[in-house]
């Protein structure tokens, strides 16, 4: 066969990535927060985006640009005007000697009058009805929250105790460096080693410092691990006896409950064994928390579902978490008739076409989210109605089918998504579970539905019959439940309930 050189052509279909279809992706996956981000961006970067408040119409925003564009008799924009001091003063209505505040005014301000009070009022009691936010008067509410004092995180409180503390410039050098080694918790995260290599300074000198960083306040902090946490705390409380150190040493003694192994190590009786542990209790595992926490946010549910009249259930978005962005078109064919350059006139036409992708991608994202969650609502129609121990088994693959949709889409369109029920708040993504199979042939059971029902049978045992694993398995066969041993221990252990021996002796210390 000869080789030789020739052209083809062939037609052939592929999809394509451009950037607005990748960027019409991402914003599927976005939570409301984060869509929220991106669409702030984008209101600074686009003029020709405007924001719609709550309740306006599309129609009145667009016609408040619009009759804003129209030029009018006496605009003072206008080219032929008169560009002397005076007519700008009468059409601006106003003077224009203080216009910028950092220059000095020609002429000296005239003292303000007296504010006149009135009758029965308190001289010395200033009026709020026109103070507005930040203390400037011209009405409004006054903005309290400008007035509250910053949270102090853990690491300023740190840095004021060294300053007071420590006044060699090189020690506080080390201070300083191992402050910033401090978790939320408290705990110091790193090795002195290492600290002392890169410092190029003495172990002994970090060790030191160290020393001095662990009897500030609170009590605890910059300890290396649980027990030097709570040895600190107990030192400063003078009860870091021989037989309290020994206790400190055998912590995972004590969170196994083995008490005749804490007596027979800590040489004392059962009353003083008590004791000691009523004082660990007393004592702070995490002191660095009471210290610049981060505010939890609450979590905004995407779509609400309630009950209707008639029983059906009703879905809808949550107005709170949806962007109102519109398009500016009247702007765009002012600035448009005045625009001469190549580049303006690529600008505003990239300007445009981002504006008008952006309002669609929004109402697609809308769209789409109400369509997966109805689905949702529809499939999982007996949880709502019932509770969770009829939480079918479902995957994506089930919803995509039904909607018409690919899986990867519901995927993005599920994530960092919320629901509000009368059941609570859920994640879209937890009506998700896998299915375990049923010892009959029947239908499959959800694997949270079964995580739910091991937990009924633990909190309902009594403390003389304690349910092991295999009674479990056993219990949940005759239910139907075709499951093994090491799955009913594996969710026991993601529920945090612990093994039938510790049960047994938690609740017979209780009785």
């Amino acid at each position: 066969m000869a080789l030789s050189h020739r052209l083809e052509f062939r037609q052939t279909q592929s999809l394509v990535m451009t950037p607005q279809l990748m960027q019409a992706i991402k914003l599927l996956q976005l939570s409301n927060l984060d869509l929220a981000a991106y669409v702030d961006a984008e209101l600074e970067r686009n003029p020709l985006l405007d924001r719609a408040e709550a309740g306006e119409a599309e129609g009145e925003a667009a016609a408040a640009p619009a009759a804003a564009a129209d030029p009018v008799e006496g605009d003072w924009l206008e080219a032929d005007m008169d560009p002397s001091r005076g007519a700008l003063e009468e059409r601006l209505g106003t003077g224009l000697e203080n216009v910028f505040p950092d220059e000095r005014p020609p002429d000296p301000v005239a003292a303000p009058a007296a504010i006149e009070q009135p009758a029965g009022s308190d001289p010395y009691v200033s009026s709020w009805s026109n103070v507005g936010a930040g203390g400037r008067e011209g009405g409004g509410e006054a903005d309290f929250e400008s007035f509250v004092a910053a949270d102090i995180s853990l690491a300023d409180h740190l840095e004021a105790q060294l300053m007071l503390a420590v006044a060699d410039p090189v020690r506080r050098l080390i201070g300083q460096f191992l402050i910033d080694m401090v978790d939320d918790a408290g705990y110091l995260i790193g090795s002195l080693d290492e600290v002392a290599e890169k410092l190029a300074a003495p172990r002994e000198d970090v060790e030191a410092v160290l020393a001095i960083l662990q009897t500030f306040e609170p009590s605890g902090v910059c300890a290396r691990n649980l027990r030097e946490c709570l040895a600190i705390q107990l030192k400063e409380r003078d009860r870091l006896d021989p037989a309290m150190a020994a206790l400190l040493d055998h912590l995972e003694l004590l969170a196994r409950r083995d008490l005749a192994g804490l007596r027979r190590i800590c040489a004392v009786d059962d009353e003083d064994l008590a004791g000691m542990i009523a004082e660990i209790r007393a004592l702070t595992p995490k002191p660095g928390l009471a210290f610049g926490s981060t505010p939890i946010q609450p979590v905004v549910p995407d779509v609400l579902l309630r009950t209707g009249t008639d029983g059906a259930w009703i879905i809808e978005l949550n107005p709170d978490t949806l962007p109102r962005v519109l398009v500016n078109q009247s702007y765009y064919a002012r600035v448009s008739r005045t625009a001469r350059k190549d580049v303006d006139k690529t600008f505003l036409a990239d300007a445009l076409q981002t504006a008008n992708w952006l309002t669609r991608s929004l109402e697609q994202r809308a769209k789409t989210i109400l369509k997966v969650a109805s689905e949702i609502v529809r499939q999982q129609d007996s949880f709502f109605a019932l509770g969770v121990q009829y939480l079918r088994p479902l995957n994506l693959k089930i919803i995509a089918d039904a909607i018409g949709m690919h899986e990867s889409t519901v995927s993005r369109v599920t994530a960092n998504k919320y629901i509000a029920t009368s059941r609570g708040v859920f994640e879209l993504k937890y009506f998700f579970t896998a299915s375990i199979a049923s010892a009959e042939g029947g239908e499959a059971h959800s694997a949270e539905a079964v995580r739910h029902r091991i937990r009924q049978m633990i909190d309902a045992e009594a403390p003389e019959d304690i349910l092991s694993d295999d009674t479990i398995v056993q219990r949940l066969r005759e239910a139907g439940v075709d499951i093994a041993r090491r799955t009913v221990a594996k969710y026991r252990e993601a529920m945090r309930i612990a093994s039938s021996v510790d049960r047994r002796r938690q609740k017979a210390r209780r009785a």
